[in-house]
C-alpha cells in the first residue's frame, strides 16, 4: 500500500531564510498540506478506512475532514458566505465529514480534498492581493471581534499541525510508512 513516489502534493518548497511573513505562513500551511498528502497518498478504500483501536479515525476521514475545514475557512472566514458544493450537496455530516469519509471511494476522497484546497489556496490569494494580512475577515466572533487574514490562516495551519500527527500514527500502523517530510524530486 506504501507509494513513496513524489508528486505534486507531497512537494515542498523551501523559501529562504530571510523570507517574509506571507512567504512563511504560506510554506508552514503548504508543508502540512504535503505532509498530509504524503502520509494518505497511495491508498485504496481499505486503506483510508483503516482505523487503529480504540480510535475510529480513519486517513480518509482526516482528508474529508480536512476539506471540510478548507471549505468553511473559504467560505464562512474569508468570504462570508455559506459552504457550497459540495458541502451543500452531501446529507449533513454531524463528525464533521469523518461520517461521510466511511461511505466515499478513496478517489473521490482525494478529489474533494484536492478540490478543497485548490478553492482554498484561490481564495487565500485573493485576501493577501487586496489588504494583506491585516485585511479583516468576513466573519464576526460570538464575542464580537473580528480577525483578520494572519489569523485565519494561522488557525488553517492548526488544524492541520494536529492533524498530521494522527495521520503519522494511522499510516504507520497501516503499512510502516515513517517519516517527517515526504521524499522530494
Amino acid at each position: 500500500m506504501t507509494d513513496d513516489t513524489p508528486n505534486d502534493d507531497t512537494q515542498i518548497t523551501e523559501p529562504s531564510m530571510t523570507a517574509g511573513e506571507v512567504e512563511m505562513l504560506r510554506f508552514a500551511l503548504d508543508r502540512s498540506r504535503a505532509q498530509l498528502a504524503w502520509k494518505t497518498g497511495g491508498l485504496d478504500d481499505a486503506g483510508l478506512r483503516a482505523t487503529l483501536p480504540p480510535s475510529t479515525m480513519t486517513l480518509g476521514g482526516l482528508l474529508v475532514h480536512l476539506a471540510l475545514v478548507e471549505d468553511e475557512t473559504t467560505s464562512a472566514a474569508l468570504e462570508g458566505r455559506p459552504l457550497g458544493p459540495p458541502w451543500s450537496e452531501l446529507t449533513a455530516d454531524p463528525g464533521g465529514g469523518w461520517v461521510l469519509a466511511a461511505s466515499m471511494a478513496a478517489e473521490d476522497v482525494y478529489d474533494l480534498w484536492h478540490a478543497a484546497v485548490d478553492r482554498s489556496r484561490a481564495a487565500f490569494e485573493a485576501m493577501l492581493d487586496d489588504g494583506g494580512l491585516d485585511r479583516p475577515a468576513a466573519f464576526t466572533w460570538p464575542d464580537g471581534n473580528v480577525p483578520n487574514v494572519r489569523r485565519v490562516l494561522v488557525d488553517l495551519h492548526d488544524e492541520y499541525a494536529r492533524h498530521v500527527g494522527h495521520a503519522d500514527l494511522l499510516r504507520e500502523a497501516l503499512d510502516g510508512l515513517v517519516g517527517e517530510d515526504p521524499p522530494q524530486r
